[in-house]
């Protein structure tokens, strides 16, 4: 068995020996400096030797502190070579998310080049359904859901922006099509119908449309191709038709725009706070939410 004195010792030690300064050792490490005194005094105790002078100019090591200081320092630098040369070839992670599916096609999968450049060590796995049988593999959700619905622990990623579009073959002479002459489209979430269509209308002032007319759908992206198709009129978050609304494909109707109360929600699981990979990503798309 090895005689040595504790590891976390040594480790403070080769600190004060490199910055020659209690007080920026212990900003390295993230202690107090009066940590970094305790551990370098019972270190001496230990060893039964001084290891530090103070001079006009700082700390000043000992004999015995430039003998310690040398071998522990090589000491130190072969540990972190083999540990690196373990840990780089297994450092590939997997991050499990789970998301509602239009929000993955639509705006998480057109940016996922762009976070495996900046995280080329993670991999993805996104998904819509939870496995029951193994929920703590879950490291994450993006959550789809009223405002007034969100719990503390969630992070409001974005708000959903909505506007009223149509297909240019519904525009004639390039006005917008009336409301109604066309079928209002509209979506169903956990079984109920969102009041888009209602909360757009009352932004605008129209009260004599009838936003319970229309037809219903269990999906974002069963709207959109409906209305690309000219089948009706849709009320939708512009975030989700970028590309139908930089192409022209769908036109907006009306300038107006309505802000909610609909939007994403992150949250993380208790015991996935504070991951590496959980963090990355969070920042990755604090910064793709608020460019």
């Amino acid at each position: 068995m090895r005689t040595l004195p504790p590891l976390n010792m040594l480790r403070v030690f080769e600190e004060v020996a490199r910055h020659r300064s209690f007080n920026r050792a212990a900003v390295a490490l993230s202690v107090t400096q009066g940590a970094v005194s305790r551990q370098i005094k019972q270190l001496e105790d230990y060893l039964g030797v001084v290891l530090f002078v103070r001079s006009p100019r700082g700390l000043v090591l000992t004999e015995a502190g430039q003998a310690l200081a040398g071998q522990l320092g090589e000491a130190f630098d072969r540990i972190e070579r083999v540990v690196q040369a373990l840990r780089v070839p297994n450092l590939r992670q997997r991050l499990r998310i789970l998301a509602p599916p239009t929000w993955a096609t639509r705006w998480l999968s057109p940016r996922l080049r762009h976070f495996m450049q900046r995280c080329p060590d993670i991999s993805l796995s996104v998904t819509n359904q939870q496995d029951e049988d193994h929920p703590g593999d879950l490291d994450l959700r993006i959550l789809f859901s009223h405002q007034d619905h969100a719990h503390g622990q969630q992070r409001l990623l974005v708000m959903e922006r909505h506007i009223a579009v149509a297909s240019p073959e519904l525009f004639v002479g390039g006005e917008a099509p009336p409301l109604y002459e066309h079928p209002l489209l509209h979506i169903l979430h956990a079984g109920r119908r969102l009041q888009v269509w209602e909360n757009w209308l009352a932004a605008t002032g129209q009260h004599d449309i009838d936003a319970d007319a229309g037809i219903e759908f269990s999906t974002l992206d069963q709207v959109i191709n409906t209305a690309l198709a000219g089948g009706g009129l849709a009320v939708i978050d512009r975030q989700m038709i970028e590309r139908e609304l930089a192409s022209g494909s769908l036109l907006p109707i009306s300038p107006v725009e309505v802000s909610g109360p609909y939007g994403y929600w992150l949250d993380i699981p208790a015991d996935k706070r504070g991951l590496a990979k959980v963090e990355r990503f969070q920042d990755w798309l604090a910064s793709m939410s608020n460019p």
